[in-house]
């Protein structure tokens, strides 16, 4: 069984953000996982600032990435 580490090796955090807010949007992605560096003047810089001290943001994050189908 694949765990999400195993289908993420290789993509960083900053890769993840970027793409999901290029598919998304700021205001989907924060609907989607509801984490105030998305929602108050979202920025890629300080999400990936808040989702590096955030594991359990960070799980939220790459749990919606392995889902999306881009």
């Amino acid at each position: 069984m694949n765990t999400p580490n195993n289908q993420l090796h290789g993509v960083t955090l900053e890769a993840i953000v970027t793409r999901l807010q290029a598919y998304y949007g700021w205001e989907q992605l924060a609907q989607r996982i509801d984490i105030n560096c998305f929602i108050s003047d979202p920025s890629i810089k300080s999400s990936l600032k808040f989702l590096r001290k955030t594991p359990w943001a960070r799980a939220q994050v790459e749990e919606l990435y392995l889902a999306t189908k881009f």
